[in-house]
This record gives C-alpha cells, structure tokens and sequence, in this order.
C-alpha cells in the first residue's frame, strides 16, 4: 500500500492507575497507537502493590482488566523509561519485543533507589535496547529525549498534519512544555507537535493549551 494514501496512525490514552504525589491523586496513562502495520503499546502502568511504593496509594485499573483491550493483539511495547509506574506492566508481553533506550536499561539494572528492579527484569520480558533514533515503523519513530531520566525517550507519530508526540514523563505537567527546561522538552517543543500526550495528564497538551478558554 502506498505509504503516502495509508490510514494515520491513531493515539489512544488508556487510564492504569492513580497514585498519590503531593496530596493530589495523579493518573497514570499508557497509550496505544494502533499503525497499519503493528499495534503498539507506549509503556504499561503498573499491575500490582510494592511496598516500596505504598506511600504513593496507588489505585490500579491494571490492564489485563480492561475489557475493551485485547492484550494478545500488541506487537510491540515501548518503554519511555523504567520507572515503576511505566514498566510494572511489562510481564504481561512476555515474548514481545520492549524497545528501551539502552541507557535507560543500563541505569535501572544498575542504579540504586532507581526503579522497582524485579519489574524491569520481570521473567519473559525481552528488551530490544535502542541506542538513540529509531524508525520503528513507517511514521512512528523512537527519539532520545533526556531530562525525566537520562534515557528517557518519545515517541513521534507523523499524521497527515503535523506530528502527535507520546512523551511519557519528558513534561509531567503542561507547563512544562509551555516553558521548556530540559533538553527533552526543548526537543518535544521543537518537533512543533500538534498534541502530546503525557502519562499523568488526563488531555493532551496542545501549543498555547494555557491560552485557550
């Protein structure tokens, strides 16, 4: 099929879990982009209590009890970092390719007070690391995005217009793209997105989103 005249490939937000930061309740969002090539599954919450975790009260809606999500149907997963809250959900793929960068996985197999290990390395998981960008799929590229994590990487989705970005932690809150500090967000902003989708926002963010009514 020619590539120019192929359906877009759409971003879907799916809502894991909510966790407690500073006295607020916090969602936690992976999302899906169905391609016409694969289906793809940008990080995957968390499916389970930890104790290293319980001050966070998290309040899971796991995915393997989302009625509506076929798991067998996801070809492939994308970890944006390892983080708990983003990879917590990866032994539900056993077998299926997790693209990391590797720097990420490098600092979660081997930092300290880092991330919950037992969950990065969780039996069956198959990490593909990534050494900065990479085509994943026609229109779908993985890009290094550092600030979050050194390692941390988005998610570019070109669209008949302009690009959709799947940012994971890069910005934790709109402002944070609204004025740029990190090399990641400085990037996000530069890619000149139409929407970025951010784990722990309920809406994407949007250029000038502080702006509108």
């Amino acid at each position: 099929m020619d590539h120019e005249h192929r359906t877009p490939p759409t971003v879907t937000a799916v809502l894991v879990a909510e966790l407690l930061a500073e006295g607020e309740r916090m969602p936690v969002y992976v999302h899906v982009i169905d391609h016409p090539d694969a289906r793809v599954l940008v990080d995957t919450g968390l499916t389970q209590l930890h104790p290293a975790v319980a001050d966070m009260d998290p309040r899971l809606v796991p995915l393997d009890t989302h009625a509506d999500l076929d798991l067998d149907g996801i070809d492939v997963v994308i970890n944006t970092h390892l983080h708990f809250d983003h990879c917590g959900g990866n032994h539900l793929f056993a077998g299926r390719p997790v693209y990391v960068q590797r720097r990420e996985l490098d600092d979660a197999r081997s930092r300290d007070d880092y991330t919950i290990r037992e969950w990065v390395d969780a039996p069956g998981v198959q990490y593909v690391p990534v050494d900065g960008e990479l085509e994943l799929l026609p229109g779908v590229r993985l890009v290094p995005a550092p600030g979050h994590t050194q390692g941390s990487q988005v998610v570019v989705v070109e669209t008949a217009g302009r690009p959709v970005v799947v940012a994971g932690d890069t910005a934790v809150f709109f402002a944070e793209l609204d004025e740029p500090r990190t090399e990641g967000q400085r990037l996000v902003r530069a890619l000149d997105p139409e929407l970025v989708w951010l784990s722990h926002e309920h809406e994407p963010w949007q250029p000038h989103s502080r702006q509108r009514p």
